[in-house]
């Protein structure tokens, strides 16, 4: 689920729990507004552990190797 479509669903869901005073029978519409917003923050939260896996400072457990220079002087005999 991309981050869009989750910030999508949590405005839905917003809309349906605190602004819609529509009564359907057997169906309670502010419920269903507190279930999209709570899909849409989990899959806000999936979008960005996501992303993080693409970070630059992400190691994953990959070993990485540090190549030592040392300096280099002019030799003065």
């Amino acid at each position: 689920m991309s981050g869009g479509i989750s910030l999508f669903l949590i405005a839905v869901g917003a809309v349906l729990a605190f602004a819609v005073n529509y009564r359907v029978a057997e169906v309670d519409i502010a419920a269903i507004g507190w279930i999209l917003m709570t899909v849409g923050s989990f899959g806000i939260l999936m979008y960005l552990l996501f992303l993080a896996t693409f970070a630059p400072f992400h190691r994953g457990g990959e070993s990485t190797s540090i190549e030592v220079v040392e300096p280099r002087f002019p030799h003065t005999h």
